[in-house]
């Protein structure tokens, strides 16, 4: 409704712009048409002055009878001119009084809706160095509120930055439609009619407002980036550089005494330090290690002057200053993020601490019942004294593991992405480039339990014979009668054949047994006799079970009796048997018999038939 007013009231201010054009232009030519007149009764009289002096009385009155006609005829064109054009202004004022009540009726509605959407509408600062200079609430040449304040402060502060300011410069050119804010040439700032509603003023006196704010703030910033104030800070400057440079120099010159008074305790106080017999440090060593650490802490000092001082320097000049924070945030912001990290982690700390003590004190009691086991002050039926270390290191095992996955969630950055990628990296490396080695622990750990062999016995595996003196989770090492060290992985133990002959002595006695050739012309029961009483003669052979002889062949040239003994001592197998040689061979010889080999029947039989040929 309101734009059809708006339309029809356009249309009658047209029609009357144009009536009010042709009155003009009618009222133009009537004046015109008279100076016309005048001017051609002014030249009739000029031109025919003999024709007056003849007719003065006839042409007098003809002449004024004309003039006065013309003159009438004008003034009632003029006097109908003045009065349509009087009506125009009438009209004209009517339109102008109608739009104007129109304008306010619309102003009037904008400021109610402005005021119920004040309430939620929220406005958008225009802060020049940390203060609020007005409030921005309308869009603008396609640019939103927040846009609009954002461009007003870099427009504020640019001008404010200029060493030559003059802030009362400053004016206000006002159009139909905006109010702009100018330095010189330069628009500064726009205002609306709504910016004016949403602040309750009309335009002119916002501007003016808002004008007044942005002087004062242009004052302020002058005293800021003023060509003076640019001065001080320049001497501040090289103020600050000068001190610096004679701190670093005052530093350097105090630890090079303090690296001479080092050197002089080398031969004063300074003494080795000793653990049991071993010199841990001795005095050059100490110096040494004292001049590294003065001229680290050298370094150090330097690094934190340089840390205060630099972003100190930038901070002089406001065009800087964003740069000396963010030279301290780089330091400051690290240590204030550790320290609260710190804080913020001790509750989960306390997590883990008494996770780690109850799993610690849990071990001690585990590691407490397996020393009884094995010193078997505690009897447990089916279980041996030597499974109770390997138990316990498995149990110890279980327990820490548990304990670490637990903990694990506690742990700092155990959420982030990065750091489960890094632990499965792990994993993954670990258990491939271990199959072995988890093979050899896996083999130990079944090794225990089988109880195939315990240290100190001696055993056969595969070709080695030996000693057992190692058993660990990983290999199993055998010391061989020449006194030779054989390592083998657990592993390879399990997969092969071993022979344990310390287990037969101890739970029956070990048979050890050798064999010898006897000619057939000696009687076999003399040969058993002989042979078990050396055998009852030699070190270390049990006399219960008693010896016994078998014979194990028949050669077409001699016989082969073997003697079987057992002993215990299994260690002094080798010098066992070669006592038992001793004593078979000693015995033979007192009865006048010859132990014989293949070689000897031989070369004997040829002798023999040699002998009988000659007889």
């Amino acid at each position: 409704m309101f734009l059809i007013n708006q339309q029809v009231i356009i249309m009658k201010m047209k029609h009357l712009f144009f009536y009010f054009f042709i009155s003009l232009f009618a009222t133009t030519a009537a004046n015109a048409q008279i100076k016309q007149k005048i001017k051609n009764i002014i030249t009739t009289e000029e031109t025919s002055d003999s024709l007056i002096t003849e007719s003065n009385s006839l042409t007098d009155s003809l002449r004024g009878s004309d003039l006065q006609q013309a003159i009438d005829s004008m003034s009632l064109k003029l006097e109908f001119s003045q009065q349509k054009e009087l009506e125009l202004q009438m009209e004209l004022e009517q339109i102008r009084f109608s739009m104007a009540s129109a304008d306010s009726l619309k102003r009037a509605k904008q400021k109610q809706r402005i005021d119920s959407l004040r309430a939620t509408t929220p406005g958008y600062p225009v802060v020049v160095d940390k203060d609020t200079l007005y409030y921005l609430y309308t869009n603008r040449g396609g640019h939103a509120p927040s846009q609009r304040a954002k461009m007003n402060e870099d427009e504020i502060l640019k001008l404010g930055k200029i060493l030559t300011l003059r802030p009362d410069s400053l004016f206000i050119e006002h159009s139909d439609f905006v109010s702009d804010i100018m330095y010189g040439d330069q628009v500064i700032l726009t205002f609306t009619d709504q910016d004016a509603l949403w602040a309750g003023y009309d335009r002119e006196t916002y501007t003016k407002n808002i004008q007044a704010k942005v002087i004062t703030k242009l004052h302020d910033l002058k005293q800021q980036f003023g060509l003076w104030t640019m001065i001080k800070r320049v001497g501040l400057l090289v103020i600050l550089i000068v001190a610096q440079f004679f701190l670093i120099r005052g530093t350097n010159w105090v630890f090079r005494r303090v690296r001479a008074r080092i050197r002089l305790l080398q031969d004063s106080k300074l003494r080795p330090i000793s653990f049991h017999d071993y010199e841990f440090l001795d005095t050059p060593k100490q110096v040494k290690l004292l001049i590294y650490g003065a001229s680290l802490l050298r370094y150090v000092l330097i690094i934190i002057q340089l840390l205060i001082t630099i972003p100190l320097l930038f901070s002089i000049f406001p065009q800087t200053e964003n740069i000396a924070m963010n030279l301290l945030s780089y330091v400051w912001f690290p240590i204030r993020n550790i320290f609260w990290n710190i804080i913020n982690y001790i509750p989960n700390l306390f997590t883990i601490l008494i996770i780690y003590f109850a799993i610690r004190y849990t071990v001690r009691f585990v590691k407490y019942l397996a020393s009884e086991v094995e010193e078997e002050r505690l009897n447990i039926s089916g279980f041996y004294s030597d499974w109770a270390q390997p138990t316990f290191q498995i149990i110890r095992f279980l327990l820490y593991a548990f304990m670490v996955a637990m903990v694990y969630p506690y742990l700092p950055g155990s959420e982030s992405g990065i750091f489960q990628g890094v632990s499965v990296f792990v994993g993954l490396i670990v258990s491939l480039g271990s199959t072995s080695v988890i093979g050899n622990i896996m083999a130990g750990m079944v090794m225990t339990y089988m109880r195939p062999f315990q240290l100190g016995d001696r055993i056969r595996l595969d070709q080695t014979v030996g000693n057992v003196i190692e058993k660990t989770v990983f290999v199993t090492r055998i010391k061989t009668p020449k006194n030779e060290i054989v390592t083998v992985p657990n592993s390879f133990v399990m997969s092969s054949k071993t022979i344990n002959y310390s287990a037969s002595a101890r739970n029956y006695g070990l048979i050890m047994h050798t064999e010898i050739c006897v000619d057939f012309l000696v009687p076999w029961r003399k040969v058993h006799e002989l042979m078990i009483e050396a055998a009852l003669e030699t070190d270390l052979v049990l006399p219960d079970p008693k010896p016994f002889v078998l014979e194990t062949s028949l050669d077409p040239s001699y016989p082969i009796y073997q003697i079987n003994v057992y002993i215990k001592e299994v260690d002094k197998q080798a010098g066992i048997l070669a006592n038992l040689l001793e004593n078979i061979i000693d015995k033979f010889e007192q009865n006048g018999y010859d132990i014989a080999t293949p070689d000897y029947v031989v070369n004997n039989l040829h002798h023999m038939n040699k002998k009988i040929d000659k007889e």
